[in-house]
């Protein structure tokens, strides 16, 4: 089968989206399956290359006027298109009856739009940007979510039948494994945190849903309880903003707090490895990869309980209340006593994650998009 695969904008710099896209790519060729590869490259948009700002309405002329004609002539060539990432749904009506295939990974931006979502308010461009996403995908043949909890959301918004929607959960974007503590230790060294111990880690964005509020009051609360002077926080991403820094300070555990950008699958390998446990708070997911990059290495997890974080976390995780900060603390505190348990657990439920399975899964979808 020949498979267009249409990723992101480079200068939105979506580095999720981007593992996703190369998953698919090693993992099509691998079965077999002819693959190429396109996104918008940037024209105008690099005169001022930026997500955010004046770059990012140049960008949307990149986006949205000169890479229709690219995405038609390479269409053509396609036994089916897949659109990686449900924000692209616009390109759906370019196509022209060309089977094809959506990821969707969260509704998250379309329900904000819709004024679902109270802890959050979308702009009036950013509502009619939504709007326009989510009359893309109800044009779409088919449509692949990666959780039950978006696939729930997709039928809900988009009104598709049923058969035009199906749930193909992520495999692991990476070969995470419980790392061996010499091999760890040369990471650790080479991040300067060979004297930073004990600590826990947290892995994601600043996005107003991964709550990194939350997380600083949980974290206080666990140094509180416990009296425990050792005990760090490793912040994996984009760093603390001021008022995150701001906030990390008046409650006295800024000096507890490290922060890492730009780290590789291996070092987040290691990080996993020797981490006390991995600290997931969020409030909304489309599906969160980092519980299971963290139970693929023996890493207990402490999440949310909420969907989809119950679901893709299982019996392998730990949940609290990410709005009961105190409770939550108390929670990581006692469950932490039986870790050796809670890794085997979530080693166990991170195995059910298999690529192979990921991609068996989208073959299915690319014959369900078929006329």
């Amino acid at each position: 089968m020949k498979v267009l695969l249409v990723g992101n904008y480079p200068y939105l710099k979506s580095q999720s989206m981007d593992r996703f896209a190369g998953m698919l790519d090693t993992g099509l060729k691998a079965a077999g399956h002819q693959v190429r590869f396109l996104k918008p490259p940037p024209a105008i948009g690099r005169m001022f290359p930026s997500a955010t700002g004046f770059g990012k309405w140049l960008g949307y002329l990149d986006r949205f006027i000169l890479f229709r004609p690219l995405l038609k002539q390479a269409a053509d060539w396609a036994d089916v298109v897949h659109i990686c990432d449900q924000a692209n749904a616009i390109y759906i009506p370019w196509l022209k009856g060309k089977p094809h295939v959506m990821t969707c990974h969260d509704m998250l931006a379309i329900r904000s739009a819709l004024g679902e979502i109270g802890e959050h308010r979308t702009g009036l461009t950013g509502r009619i940007y939504q709007r326009w996403i989510l009359s893309g995908l109800k044009k779409a043949m088919h449509v692949a979510s990666v959780s039950d909890t978006t696939h729930e959301d997709v039928l809900r918004l988009t009104g598709l039948s049923p058969d035009r929607v199906s749930v193909v959960r992520n495999g692991l974007n990476y070969p995470y494994r419980p790392m061996s503590a010499r091999e760890s230790f040369y990471h650790i060294k080479q991040m300067e945190l060979a004297n930073v111990s004990p600590f826990f880690l947290n892995v994601g964005n600043n996005n107003w849903y991964k709550n990194k509020e939350g997380l600083l009051r949980i974290f206080s609360q666990m140094v509180h309880l416990a009296e425990d002077e050792e005990m760090n926080l490793v912040i994996i991403g984009a760093g603390l903003t001021e008022r995150l820094r701001v906030l990390a300070q008046k409650i006295g555990i800024w000096d507890r707090i490290r922060e890492l950008s730009n780290v590789t699958n291996e070092q987040l390998c290691a990080l996993y490895s020797v981490a006390e446990g991995l600290i997931f708070p969020s409030l909304f997911e489309g599906f969160g990869w980092p519980i299971i990059e963290a139970q693929a290495c023996g890493c207990p997890v402490f999440t949310s309980n909420r969907r989809p974080m119950t679901e893709v976390g299982g019996d392998g995780a730990v949940h609290f209340d990410p709005l009961d900060e105190t409770v939550a603390a108390e929670i990581i505190l006692q469950a932490i006593q039986g870790k050796d348990i809670l890794r085997e657990l979530g080693y166990r439920n991170a195995m059910k994650y298999s690529t192979v399975a990921m991609i068996t899964g989208y073959v299915r979808a690319y014959h369900l998009s078929a006329p």
